[in-house]
């Protein structure tokens, strides 16, 4: 069996998910941010991953927000835009159905976190195990989806990942736990053509770059495409140093809305910034404060925001 193609470097963006006030998805609104992070020149979007509420949505809705990204993104002249689906779920057979799902509604890859519900189950064994049973059956290339945070402490180490890269279906991972050391060793083992190590902070996203990194799949990006997307194109063409005064901001930014709230928080920056949506979310996650969000203005996010919005 051939080696599975993995999505192309570049700036990739976890989508926030958007919700009306009977707690349902809003459509209208989700279009409307598929959109502005299209026209800021995103590589691709990862639907579902942990900013996109993953956990929290029923099958059906997980369904309507990829097709509805998908359907955005082609009715809109972005046919090349790559949609990532975020799979996780706490059983092979879910992750299965939810990786067949995600090819149905208009996916081409899927990015999957380790089960942590049973934790003293999930040894360095079983991971593994778990992993290359879901890419054995997914119809579409796997991501190997290493996020601590949420995974009960779960912290995939390099040899793992790499052991999981020989699979010929499984093509990538996002790295969550920001650590550079691990990307490298990852990036300095496996061809970038066969295997694609993605950060998954803006904060290391030029030193991620500096030791073969495949560009960033990064919460900030929900704000700020256009940055993350100049600072790319500058780094292609050589231009380390402005590339970095750009990366100087970022690192403080990205600290910023961490600060905030996380979903919570980009929804309610989003919503006051470019006039669309709500920081509504989904319980048992709750909304941030307005004071929390007018707090931005003498902040490095305020700088790069106002970046973002004249255009670079």
């Amino acid at each position: 069996m051939s080696k599975s193609a993995p999505p192309p470097p570049g700036i990739y963006v976890p989508a926030v998910v958007f919700l009306n006030e009977n707690d349902e998805l809003d459509i209208p609104t989700i279009r409307a941010h598929i959109l502005r992070l299209a026209k800021g020149g995103v590589t691709g979007i990862l639907v579902q991953g942990s900013n996109g509420e993953a956990q929290h949505l029923s099958h059906a809705e997980r369904s309507l927000a990829l097709r509805t990204t998908r359907e955005t993104l082609d009715a809109n002249g972005f046919k090349d835009t790559i949609v990532i689906a975020g799979t996780g779920a706490q059983s092979t057979r879910e992750t299965i159905e939810l990786c067949r799902e995600a090819k149905e509604a208009g996916a081409s890859h899927a990015l999957v976190l380790s089960p942590s519900t049973w934790l003293p189950h999930m040894t360095k064994e079983n991971i593994i195990r778990f992993h290359r049973a879901v890419a054995d059956s997914s119809p579409i290339p796997t991501m190997i989806y290493n996020f601590p945070v949420v995974t009960a402490g779960i912290d995939l180490d390099s040899d793992t990942i790499a052991t999981l890269a020989k699979h010929p279906n499984i093509v990538g991972t996002k790295l969550s736990c920001g650590n550079v050391g691990k990307l490298h060793r990852l990036t300095s083992t496996l061809p970038a053509s066969e295997f694609a190590v993605f950060p998954g902070t803006s904060e290391v996203f030029v030193p991620s770059l500096l030791v073969g990194g495949a560009g960033v799949i990064g919460a900030s990006v929900n704000l700020l495409p256009k940055v993350h997307s100049r600072l790319y194109q500058l780094w292609k063409e050589g231009n380390t140093e402005e590339a970095l005064k750009i990366q100087a901001l970022l690192v403080h930014g990205d600290w910023i809305v961490k600060q905030i709230g996380g979903i919570g928080g980009l929804k309610a920056i989003i919503t006051k910034e470019f006039g669309y949506g709500s920081g509504r979310v989904r319980g048992p996650l709750v909304p941030v404060t307005q004071e929390k969000v007018d707090a931005l203005a003498q902040t490095k996010l305020a700088e790069l925001l106002a970046m973002e919005k004249d255009n670079i």
